[in-house]
C-alpha cells in the first residue's frame, strides 16, 4: 500500500514539473485578421477609415508619419528562457498627401531576428586589475591631492 501511494506521488510530482515546462503562449500588439488586412482598400480608405476599422496604430514613422505600422506577435515562453516568436505580422499601411491609402503591405516572422552578443567578456583598453587592486587601489590617491577630494592642490584656499 505504501508503494503505491509513493509511485502516485512521484508521478503526480514529476507531471506537475513537466507541467511548468510546457510554456505559455501570449500575444502582444494588435489582433489582425486576413479578414481585416484585405478590407482596406488602396484609394477607398484613408485614414479616418483605417484608424475606426484597426484602432490607433503601433507606432508611424517618424520621418514619413504618413506611414503607419500595426504590429501583432504571437510568443512562446517557456521557463528560465527568452521568449520564441511563433507568428509575427506588421501591417504597413501607407498614406498619400491627402491621407488616402496608398498601399497595404505585411510582412511576417522572417524580419525578426536573434541577436546573440560576441563573448561573454567585455573587451577592455589598458592594464587587467585583480580583484585587490580593484578593491583597494584607490586607497593611496585618498588625501594625496592627485584625484581624490582633500589635499593641497584645490586652490582657491585662504593662503593663496
Amino acid at each position: 500500500m505504501k508503494t503505491a501511494i509513493t509511485k502516485i506521488a512521484i508521478a503526480m510530482s514529476g507531471a506537475a514539473l513537466l507541467g511548468g515546462c510546457a510554456g505559455i503562449h501570449s500575444h502582444r500588439g494588435e489582433v489582425l485578421s486576413p479578414q481585416l488586412i484585405s478590407s482596406i482598400q488602396p484609394g477607398v480608405d484613408n485614414k479616418a477609415s483605417v484608424q475606426k476599422l484597426l484602432g490607433t496604430p503601433t507606432l508611424a514613422s517618424q520621418f514619413t508619419p504618413d506611414d503607419w505600422y500595426y504590429v501583432s506577435r504571437d510568443t512562446l515562453d517557456i521557463a528560465f528562457r527568452n521568449p520564441r516568436v511563433e507568428k509575427q505580422t506588421v501591417l504597413h499601411v501607407k498614406f498619400d498627401q491627402a491621407g488616402n491609402v496608398a498601399a497595404v503591405d505585411t510582412t511576417g516572422k522572417e524580419l525578426v531576428d536573434n541577436i546573440k552578443p560576441a563573448g561573454q567578456q567585455t573587451a577592455t583598453g589598458g592594464k587587467k586589475r585583480t580583484f585587490f587592486e580593484d578593491v583597494f587601489g584607490g586607497i593611496s590617491t585618498i588625501g594625496s591631492g592627485t584625484g581624490g577630494q582633500g589635499g593641497d592642490q584645490g586652490g582657491g584656499g585662504q593662503g593663496q
